[in-house]
């Protein structure tokens, strides 16, 4: 069901921890639809230094919130506004049909650690 990317980023996922430091945090999803996780950012000049998370989830949605990180780690925040649901699933490789969504969880909270961290810069200004 599963091709060799997927799996590997399922068994050895990156980037999987809390960050008690971030410089901001985005929830998406819900454990009671099944998949939650919690997207944590750290800024400095611009670009995403640091990128983690903590998930409840399906292999695949594991597998799609690492390979998120990855593509957005070292990237300025408007690069990282550019990576989609899309782009991700075609990083691992093309999730299986009834897991396409999986790729809507690290993107989707991604974006609200993006959106979370601008709201409190605004507010330091």
């Amino acid at each position: 069901m599963y091709n060799d990317i997927i799996m590997e980023h399922f068994m050895c996922p990156q980037n999987g921890y809390f960050m008690p430091d971030s410089d901001a945090e985005g929830e998406y999803g819900a454990v009671s639809c099944g998949d939650k996780i919690t997207v944590y950012i750290k800024v400095r000049d611009n670009v995403l230094t640091e990128v983690s998370y903590l998930i409840y989830g399906c292999g695949a949605s594991i597998a799609c919130a690492s390979m998120t990180t990855i593509m957005v780690k070292g990237k300025t925040i408007e690069q990282a506004l550019l990576v989609t649901e899309e782009m991700v699933d075609d990083a691992l490789g093309g999730l299986p049909q009834l897991k396409k969504h999986c790729s809507n969880l690290g993107v989707g909270a991604l974006r609200y650690a993006i959106d979370n961290y601008k709201h409190y810069q605004s507010l330091k200004l």
